[in-house]
């Protein structure tokens, strides 16, 4: 992300990385960084650049790990495979967008960090307030990011998120929690997910949000909310899940079990 108009004030350069991570040590007064990450991919700066750049401030005791963040899959397994072959510090996390409401990480994220053994990191977990129970259909809380055009996560069907946000009342009301609790539950629940990034902005909304640490969802309960918000399968997935049944892996179940056991 930009940090200033220069030339060398955005990407993950070699020049920008460097600079930005001796500023951010200056700024929180310490000497090292437990995980860096990068937040953007940067598809005009050669992999093998930022890698080498990371790998240095590993070797220098700056930075404890490194991770990345809104990486495709293809993106995520070029730099795993890069860092392997040059003998680099490799990725340890991903931070996504991952949540009932935008399930697209399962595809290939979410299989890669099973596979890889990565941690997962979710930002947005509540999906800008979507999931908080504040947002019923035809109406909403009057101050919002979300009635204010911010668009970060896209509601491509109203309805469709409409039906999640009934499903994941109707649960929290049953086990005397809040709306939010059960989506954070949820997510805590998930293959590889390491942790979730809240974003609260009352004491509040904190201590609701860390209430969700202590909640486990029931089968039953996580079966209302995977088949609400269950995304469909794209290809080559849906070939695999006719054709491959008997030669799937724990990675390949993360997106695929639910459906399977779905169809039994």
């Amino acid at each position: 992300m930009p940090m200033g108009d220069g030339p060398n004030d955005a990407g993950l350069s070699r020049h920008h990385l460097v600079r930005e991570c001796e500023a951010s040590l200056r700024r929180l007064r310490t000497d090292h960084i437990d995980l860096y990450q990068v937040h953007e991919w940067d598809g005009q700066t050669p992999l093998e650049e930022t890698l080498q750049a990371l790998d240095d401030l590993v070797r220098s005791g700056k930075v404890g790990y490194v991770g990345c963040s809104n990486y495709a899959g293809w993106q995520l397994m070029k730099a795993l495979g890069i860092a392997e072959r040059r003998g680099l510090t490799r990725f340890a996390s991903q931070q996504i967008h991952y949540t009932l409401q935008a399930r697209e990480a399962e595809y290939e994220l979410v299989p890669i960090a099973v596979d890889q053994a990565l941690g997962l990191l979710v930002w947005s977990p509540l999906a800008g307030g979507l999931l908080s129970g504040k947002y019923r259909r035809g109406k909403g809380p009057e101050e919002s990011r979300q009635l204010s055009g911010w668009g970060e996560p896209p509601v491509r069907d109203e309805d469709w998120l409409y039906d999640i946000v009934d499903v994941l009342v109707e649960v929290a009301e049953g086990r005397g929690a809040s709306p939010a609790q059960v989506a954070l539950a949820w997510l805590l629940a998930r293959p590889a997910v390491t942790s979730v990034i809240v974003g609260a902005r009352t004491t509040e909304q904190l201590a609701d949000n860390l209430g969700a640490a202590d909640l486990t969802l029931t089968d039953e309960e996580q079966a209302r909310l995977e088949q609400v918000s269950r995304p469909p399968l794209l290809y080559p997935y849906w070939h695999q899940a006719r054709t491959a049944t008997d030669r799937l892996g724990p990675p390949d179940l993360s997106l695929l079990g639910p459906h399977l056991a779905g169809s039994e």
